[in-house]
Formats: C-alpha cells, structure tokens, sequence
C-alpha cells in the first residue's frame, strides 16, 4: 500500500508540475498580449476546486491528465477588444507556441544542470589501446589526442562512434595531437560483427518490441509475446538466462519459444549479425573543471535533444511502430519505478521535452495543429471560416482519442 501511495504521488507531482508550467506559459503570454483569459485550469472533469480572480477563475478538476486556458474568443469569435480571435496572428502564434516552449526550455535546463554536475565526462585523449585493432596497428599512442576523424571534429567518445558509424569500413583519416605536434594517419576501422534478433525484452522476458524489418519481425515475432524458452531451455522469466541462450556462439540459428495469448508458438530465428566499426582505443576522463562540466552539459543536452527529434523522424517514417509508442500508462508504470530524487528529476526533463515537442507537431487539436491554422489564415489574409476550423479541430482530438485508446491498450498489454 505504501509503495503504491508513493508511485501514485511521483505521477500527480509529475504530471501535474508539467501541466502546470505548460498552461503557465499560455497564461503569461496572453496576459502580456493583452488577451482576456477566463479561466486557468489544472486538470479535467468536475471542479474540485476554484476560486475567482479578478478577471480570470482558477480551478483544480478532479482528472490530472492535462489543464486548459480559456480565453475570450478561442473556441468561439468574440467581438471584445482583447479576445484571442481580435488578436494580431503574430501575438496569438506566440500565445499558442508558448505552452510548449516553457516544457522544452524546462527540460533543456534541468538536463543541463543535471549533467553538468554528474562529474568528468570521456575525453578525446587515448588512454589505452585494444591488441589487434587498428589504432594499435598504425601506431597511434597512449596520450595522444584525436581531434580530427575524416575531417569531422572530436571532442568526444560519441564523435568518433559517429564517424566510424558513417564510415561502413571504409578507409578513414586520423589526425591527432601528439605533444604539440599534429600527425596524420589512414586506417580502416576494425570490424566486429554482433548478433542482432531484433527484440527488447522487459525484466520478465515479455517482448515489449520489435525492430522493424529485423531477422524477429521477418519471422513474425510480436511486441508482447512473452519468451518462455531458448532451444529448448526454459527461461523462467529470467532476462538473464534469456540473454546468455541468445548471446551463445556459434548458433546461426536458434529455436525461440513464445506464448502469445495462450498458444505456444515455436520460431525458428536465424539472427542478422551487424557490423560494428572500432578503432580500439579507450579514453580517458578529462580533467574535472569547471568549464569541463559545463562542456559535458552542453554536448550532452545536444544529444537528448537530437534523440528525441531522431526518434519521432523514425515515426513518421515507419520505422518505428505506433505498437511501441508510450502513452499514460506506460509512462506512469516507468515513474512510479524510478530510484531516487535525481531519476525522477531526469525523467521529469525527458517527458517535459517529449510533450512540449509533440505538441509542437502540426496535428489538429495539439498547439502545433493551431500554429498551422493560424499560417494559413495569415497566408490567406482572412480566417478559415469558423465552422470549418471546429471540424478540422474535432477531427484532429477523435484521431487523437483513438491513438491514445490504443497506445494505451498496448501500455497494459506491456504490464501484464
């Protein structure tokens, strides 16, 4: 019951300061803009709570999964001087944009603070060399520093997986600062291939995903088909027997048995095997400075952002899959399981950035869907009319129910 209590607190607190920085960030602009705002809102459903302002009444509703600022004029044109509709199309993009641009701006800080302050980082200078790779064949030495790879500069680990990532084997050039002098070399990269069935197995060996066009979803393996046994050994809802039967050599192929619904269903997999490029080099830590924490925050803050903008591109592309989407309910279930203040504080700044950037897409019924309304209407120099802008914005929410309906169902599918 106490676990329970204190899971259940982590999501309001969550959820609540996030929707709360969201709707304050709409209530600031429109009342710089001069807009008339009736109501600000925390939550849906009955009013728990309220209390009438001057102008505006504050409210509490009993559903914490979201909130609302009604102003004048938004839903229905209003002729009042400071309704949203008599606004200037530049003053009401900034009133739209501003609910999602406080929850970035929010995560961007927060993760910046956090890894600013998470100690040294990996540096771009080689502290020791793996036998037989290719630094180690081309002489490169302990201390030296890489700060070129084909012409893309490095200051960290992630530089140079990036190179070597793009570089598919072929022969890169190495230019590196040894004492003050700047040398050059030219290597290939060395190859190592790794076994890949293409499933992301949870911590009781369901399936929660399955990479598209993987070895997995060739044979017709499904997010939540529960593993039950590796050639034949039983796992035991045990990932780590699941991963050591996987990760055998010498198999190039394995029998995989699944339970989905209540049929066993045996696969015969043979898994696809990625080549991975290395150099064989290990870095060392830079120096623990100031500046260098600073550094670290910076390029690690560009790296969460770019992470999310590369994994809603693999989205709209197709290659992820709706299935493997997260809604409420998986979300709550990944709260309620994080460890400590600084966990929940990270994960706080990862669902402040992932909301204030969906909400940015141009979907009816999300703030990006009225930005692309409000364009349209500044591109045809009147309004759409308004019957025509309700239909566009209730088709946008019944897709929008409908996906959260079924990213949902997924959610609990994924739990139990």
């Amino acid at each position: 019951m106490v676990t329970f209590l204190i899971a259940a607190i982590k999501i309001i607190v969550l959820l609540g300061f996030l929707i709360l920085i969201h709707e304050l960030g709409h209530f600031t602009v429109a009342k710089l803009c001069k807009v008339k705002v009736n109501e600000f809102s925390i939550g849906f459903g009955k009013i728990i709570w309220q209390k009438q302002g001057k102008e505006t009444k504050y409210s509490l509703r009993l559903v914490p999964l979201g909130g609302f600022v009604s102003m004048e004029g938004e839903e229905q044109r209003s002729n009042d001087d400071r309704s949203f509709s008599k606004a200037s199309i530049p003053k009401r993009i900034a009133i739209v944009v501003a609910g999602a641009f406080v929850n970035i701006v929010f995560a961007i800080v927060v993760y910046f603070i956090l890894t600013s302050t998470s100690g040294t980082y990996i540096s771009n200078k080689i502290d020791t060399l793996t036998n037989g790779y290719a630094a180690q064949e081309i002489g490169l030495q302990s201390g030296d520093e890489i700060i070129e790879l084909d012409g893309n500069q490095i200051k960290s680990k992630k530089d140079i997986d990036n190179v070597l990532k793009k570089s598919n084997g072929e022969e890169i050039n190495i230019k590196i600062n040894r004492n003050g002098e700047i040398k050059e070399y030219k290597t290939k990269p060395t190859e190592v291939k790794t076994k890949v069935t293409g499933i992301y197995l949870d911590d009781k060996c369901k399936i929660v995903a399955v990479e598209k066009n993987s070895a997995s979803d060739r044979q017709g393996i499904k997010a939540n088909d529960k593993l039950i046994k590796v050639n034949g050994i039983e796992i035991k809802e045990d990932l780590n027997i699941a991963l050591e039967e996987i990760g055998k050599k010498g198999l190039n192929t394995m029998l995989l048995t699944v339970k989905r619904e209540n049929e066993e269903i045996n696969i015969e997999l043979t898994p696809d095997y990625i080549p991975t490029y290395y150099l064989g080099v290990n870095l060392a830590l830079a120096p623990d400075t100031f500046i260098n924490r600073c550094i670290n925050g910076m390029m690690q803050t560009k790296e969460f952002l770019l992470s999310l903008i590369d994994n809603l591109k693999q989205l709209f592309t197709g290659n992820v899959g709706v299935d493997q989407m997260m809604g409420p309910v998986g979300i709550s279930q990944v709260v309620a399981n994080t460890n400590g203040f600084r966990q929940f504080i990270e994960m706080m700044a990862l669902i402040s950035l992932s909301l204030g950037v969906t909400n940015l897409l141009p979907i009816p019924a999300l703030d990006g869907g009225k930005i692309l309304i409000l364009i349209i209407e500044g591109i045809r120099r009147k309004p759409l009319k308004e019957q025509t802008e309700i239909n566009i914005q209730l088709l946008g929410f019944s897709i929008l129910i409908l996906l959260s309906l079924y990213v949902t169902y997924n959610d609990i599918l994924r739990i139990f």
